[in-house]
């Protein structure tokens, strides 16, 4: 089992500026969950010749050339990936359902939006349009596994906290450094979803939004 994740300090800045509250929290991710990745990632890719090389869920190892069975190397995953961000982040597409579901949640919990964005430099766009589609929930950009970043955001909230993301390295960093958490795995693309066998740790795997908001509804005390 991992160990736990320490928060980093300009996440732990970002939660301190939220403000305080003791209703019961919703930690989600934005990318494959609420906008969607894959498809608009796939695209980007053969726009430029490469593809996935499996429909598994990591991204270093798997994208090359069209033709091609040999990996990109990882620096090069790391600059297309930059690069895709700079390109898709203010016109990605909502997943079906999850701007109803996420505000009818809000009227019982609150909701904190946790992304992994390179660099953190799109996170205005990526509010932006976020709120043009009346999702208008605090957005915390974070990097690497997310445990430490959600212990510290469940710190002093009554249970039970719900993390929502798709990526199986951040629920078992989750699980590590925050175990009463209550783990939904949410994978919009149903080829990548087919492929994923959830671990002990996650609660839901899923890519429904409204199977998903009675899943939290029916675990509200």
């Amino acid at each position: 089992m991992p160990e736990p994740t320490p928060v980093l300090p300009e996440v732990l800045a970002q939660i301190r500026a939220l403000p305080a509250s003791s209703r019961p929290l919703i930690i989600c991710d934005v990318d494959e969950v609420v906008l969607h990745l894959i498809a608009h990632l796939e695209d980007y890719l053969h726009a430029r010749e490469l593809q996935f090389l499996q429909h598994q869920y990591r991204l270093t190892g798997n994208i090359g050339r069209q033709g091609d069975s040999q990996p990109l190397a990882a620096e090069d995953v790391r600059r297309l990936l930059l690069s895709f961000f700079d390109d898709v982040s203010h016109r990605q597409d909502m997943v079906p359902g999850a701007a109803a579901a996420l505000n009818d949640l809000a009227e019982t919990w609150d909701i904190v939006l946790l992304t992994n964005l390179p660099g953190g430099h799109n996170k205005p766009a990526r509010e932006k349009l976020l709120g043009g589609m009346g999702i208008g929930f605090p957005v915390l950009t974070n990097s690497g596994p997310k445990g430490g970043a959600v212990a510290a955001l469940a710190a002093g909230r009554p249970a039970p906290v719900v993390f929502i993301d798709d990526s199986p390295t951040n629920h078992s960093s989750v699980n590590a450094s925050l175990p009463a958490a209550l783990q939904i795995q949410f994978i919009a693309d149903p080829r990548f979803r087919a492929t994923m066998k959830a671990a002990d740790h996650i609660d839901l795997l899923t890519g429904d939004w409204q199977e998903t908001a009675v899943f939290i509804g029916d675990n509200l005390p």
